[in-house]
């Protein structure tokens, strides 16, 4: 039996359930599973996927989740302690008992996928798919086809939400399990919102997540975007997030990735409107065998446009990283600025990474550059810092952290910054006047 008809067979017994859904969901799912069908998984030698290796997820027997029974204790330890609007999903499941949306604005909805299509499926059925079809790839086209459940956010023009919407997803240990989440959102013109996708769970979690978001920004529509991936070390992650952005519009990516076995993120922003801007801003750490690939583009595809990435790669152990980055400017797309930084750091001598920044320019009136490095640990700051009294591993915590640190300043959310600076840094001594003795290990380096 091949990997591909193991998913089918999976999907064909779950088909019951989906007998009394609106007939578009039907074709879309069966669309999806066609394609995935005809696709099957990518392999090494598609160019999108040379340095990402997937038969872990392809031969993996991993069922579906009926139910979203979790502790309350396990998923308060879990939890980012953030005073936000919050939907939780347990393995793809969505948890009533774990969300708190009841104090939202009448001007905000934040629901579950399925009260969505419930209430309205009409409205669902247009925006939901128009980014990110089964096309894009044989994950989004698996993950049309198993689509059940995720999130729907709408904010009405004009309006600012004053609380973060947080969208949790907690994965359990026991039997593998998949989920293919749905995030749609939709923000209207000049309003402003901050959302935040965090992945976690049970350290012995051994799942698949497969993501497709799609968000959609109205003309001066503010959105900021974090999304904290800290799955056990034994799940699989793969995300595809596709933004389109109207006139004036300013979106702001924050893509942390910690935690899983395999991480693979696509991440596309399309320009469509002049004095729109994005942002995107990256850190992934991998330890032990850990595999993270990035995959970003952004597209210029209207005058006036600006974007600016920036990402760092910690490696440590014999873990992996990948960043392919593309900045592509439309012809007539003239005056635009496209910036674009790769940078990463190895702890280990085993550790490796594969960088390939693009630029595809059909404009002749621009300003684009890009760029990437890779380096270690500079030793001599290592050395000026332990003749201040501080241990190696201190000291490697801290010049660690400071290489984060050009990402991690940006974080306004300290609940956010305080976790990616555990996992990077470990715990480090508040006795010492930690910046400044970083400041002055490179400055003397120099």
């Amino acid at each position: 039996m091949s990997d591909t008809q193991t998913f089918l067979d999976t999907l064909q017994a779950r088909s019951q359930g989906y007998q009394a859904e609106p007939t578009w969901i039907a074709a879309r799912r069966q669309a999806g599973a066609a394609r995935f069908e005809a696709l099957g998984f990518p392999t090494r030698r598609d160019e999108e996927w040379k340095y990402t290796d997937v038969r872990s997820i392809a031969r993996g027997n991993f069922a579906l989740a009926d139910d979203a029974e979790f502790s309350p204790a396990s998923a308060a330890a879990l939890t980012l302690p953030i005073n936000a609007y919050r939907l939780t999903f347990v393995d793809g499941v969505f948890s009533a008992a774990l969300s708190d949306v009841d104090s939202l604005p009448s001007s905000v909805q934040v629901l579950p996928l399925s009260k969505a299509l419930e209430e309205n499926h009409e409205a669902v059925g247009g925006p939901l798919g128009r980014l990110t079809g089964v096309e894009f790839s044989p994950f989004a086209a698996l993950n049309t086809a198993f689509m059940e459940e995720g999130a729907v956010v709408r904010i009405a023009p004009g309006t600012v939400v004053e609380k973060p919407i947080l969208l949790q997803f907690l994965s359990r240990a026991g039997q593998p399990v998949m989920c293919h989440p749905r995030v749609l959102v939709e923000a209207g013109s000049r309003s402003e919102a901050t959302l935040i996708e965090h992945y976690t769970g049970e350290s012995e979690a051994t799942n698949f997540t497969n993501v497709v978001g799609e968000l959609m920004l109205d003309r001066g529509a503010i959105l900021a975007h974090y999304k904290l991936q800290e799955a056990p070390l034994g799940d699989m992650h793969v995300a595809s997030i596709h933004v389109e952005q109207g006139r004036d519009t300013r979106y702001t990516s924050y893509n942390l990735s910690l935690g899983g076995s395999l991480v693979r993120n696509d991440l596309i922003s399309d320009l469509n409107g002049q004095g729109a801007e994005t942002n995107f801003l990256g850190l992934f750490f991998g330890q032990g065998r850990q595999h993270v690939d990035n995959h970003t583009k952004v597209n210029h595809n209207a005058p006036l446009t600006f974007s600016n990435e920036n990402y760092k790669g910690i490696l440590d152990d014999r873990a992996h990283g990948v960043f392919n980055g593309k900045v592509y400017v439309k012809r007539d797309s003239q005056k635009i600025e496209g910036y674009q930084s790769n940078q990463n750091l190895l702890l280990s001598d085993r550790a490796h990474i594969d960088a390939k920044p693009e630029l595809e320019i059909y404009a002749d009136d621009v300003k684009c550059s890009h760029g990437t490095t890779t380096g270690q640990l500079d030793e001599n700051a290592i050395y000026v810092l332990r003749t201040r009294g501080i241990d190696e591993a201190t000291a490697r915590g801290l010049l660690t952290l400071a290489f984060a640190g050009e990402v991690l300043d940006k974080v306004s959310l300290d609940a956010i910054a305080e976790r990616v600076e555990l996992a990077v840094a470990g715990k480090l001594p508040e006795r010492f006047n930690l910046a400044g003795l970083v400041e002055t290990a490179v400055a003397l380096n120099d």
